[in-house]
C-alpha cells in the first residue's frame, strides 16, 4: 500500500547556508519556507513544485544587505520616510543616517524600516495539526537599544505564518510592553510571479477605488483621486502606486497559465501599494497598515496600539485554479 501522507507538516531545512522551516499542505501541494534567523522572511512559496515568489537577489543578499525578496516584513514603517526625523504622540525621534539598520532609497530616504534580515526573532511555536501547519516567532523590540533608539515605543512583535489548504496566511501582532502607545505604520511586500508565463500575458485585478497622489520622491502629497483599474493584461504596464478605499473584500489577483494567485487583505490593512516595474518579472500587492510616510505626516491614518489592547493584522496568499 502507498503510505498516506499527513495533511500538514512542519520540517526543518536549509537554504543558502541558513536554517529554514517549511510549512506544507500535502493535499494542496503548497509549501511555504521561512527563515526565522533572517527577518522571519518567507523566502519561498511553492505550488506543485513551482516557485511563486520572485527571488531577486535571494536570501544571501537579503541577509547581507537587506535587499528585499520573497515576502519580507517592512517594520516599523513600510516603504519610505520623508526624512530622518519624526514626532509621534509627543515623542520626537532623530534617526541616525549612518545606522546599519537603515537602508536608503535612490533619493537617500530611509526605506523599509529597521528589521530587514533581523536576527532577533525567536520561534515560540511550530505545529502541524489537522487544520494547518504553523510557525510563530516573537521579537522583543524593547530588548534592543539600537531598535529603541530609532523607534522608542516599547513593545513585542509577533509574526505567525500558517499554511492551510491552498493558502498561506501571515498574521502580525503588536503588543505594547510599556505605558506608551505604539504607532502602526508597517506592511509586507509579497513579490509574486507566475512561472512559465510571459509577464505581458499576466492578468491582474486591483480592487482599489482611490489612488493616492505621490510626489517625485514617491511620497503621498495628501491628495487622492477616484480610480478604477479594469481587470486585464499586465502587458507593458508599470506600477509603483498607492491605493486606499479598497473594495470589500480587498482581493488583489494575479492569474495566467492555469493558476490564480489571490492576495486578500483580511484584517488591519486599509491601504495597499502596487509595485510592478516593467523590466522585472514580478508584481507586488503590498498590505499597508498606513500610507507611506505616516510616521511623519500623522493624522487619522496613523493608528496607535494601546497598552493592554495591542494591534493585529493579517493577509492571505491563496492559490486557486484559473477560472
Amino acid at each position: 500500500m502507498r503510505p498516506v501522507l499527513a495533511p500538514y507538516s512542519v520540517e526543518d531545512s536549509t537554504r543558502d547556508g541558513f536554517d529554514t522551516v517549511v510549512l506544507a499542505s500535502a493535499g494542496a501541494r503548497l509549501e511555504a519556507e521561512l527563515v526565522p534567523g533572517v527577518g522571519m522572511v518567507c523566502c519561498s512559496l511553492r505550488h506543485a513544485g513551482d516557485e511563486l515568489l520572485a527571488q531577486r537577489g535571494g536570501l544571501k543578499k537579503y541577509a547581507e544587505t537587506g535587499s528585499t525578496f520573497g515576502i519580507p516584513l517592512l517594520y516599523p514603517w513600510a516603504n519610505r520616510l520623508g526624512g530622518f526625523s519624526y514626532e509621534v504622540d509627543g515623542t520626537r525621534v532623530d534617526l541616525d543616517p549612518d545606522s546599519p539598520l537603515i537602508r536608503k532609497d535612490p533619493n537617500g530616504l530611509p526605506i523599509h524600516g529597521l528589521l530587514n534580515a533581523s536576527p532577533h526573532w525567536e520561534v515560540t511555536d511550530r505545529t502541524a495539526a489537522h487544520d494547518g501547519a504553523r510557525l510563530r516567532a516573537r521579537l522583543d523590540f524593547a530588548a534592543h537599544e539600537d531598535l529603541m533608539a530609532a523607534f522608542p515605543f516599547p513593545h513585542a512583535l509577533e509574526l505567525e505564518a500558517t499554511v492551510a489548504g491552498s493558502a498561506l496566511t501571515i498574521a502580525t501582532r503588536v503588543e505594547p510592553t510599556g505605558d506608551a502607545k505604539v504607532p502602526i505604520a508597517f506592511g509586507l511586500h509579497p513579490y509574486l510571479r507566475l512561472p512559465d508565463v510571459a509577464r505581458a500575458d499576466w492578468q491582474i485585478a486591483v480592487p482599489a477605488r482611490r489612488q493616492l497622489e505621490l510626489d517625485d520622491r514617491l511620497l503621498p502629497t495628501g491628495a487622492s483621486r477616484p480610480v478604477r483599474i479594469e481587470p486585464g493584461p499586465l502587458g507593458g504596464r508599470s506600477f509603483d502606486d498607492a491605493f486606499a478605499d479598497l473594495a470589500r473584500p480587498p482581493r488583489f489577483v494575479l492569474w495566467g497559465g492555469g493558476r490564480r494567485l489571490v492576495v486578500e487583505l483580511a484584517k488591519g490593512y486599509p491601504f495597499a501599494q502596487v509595485y510592478g516595474p516593467d523590466d522585472q518579472e514580478l508584481i507586488c500587492f503590498e498590505p499597508m497598515t498606513a500610507p507611506t510616510n505616516a510616521l511623519l505626516t500623522g493624522g487619522p491614518s496613523l493608528r496607535m496600539a494601546e497598552p493592554g489592547l495591542g494591534f493585529s493584522a493579517s493577509f492571505v496568499v491563496a492559490v486557486e485554479a484559473a477560472r
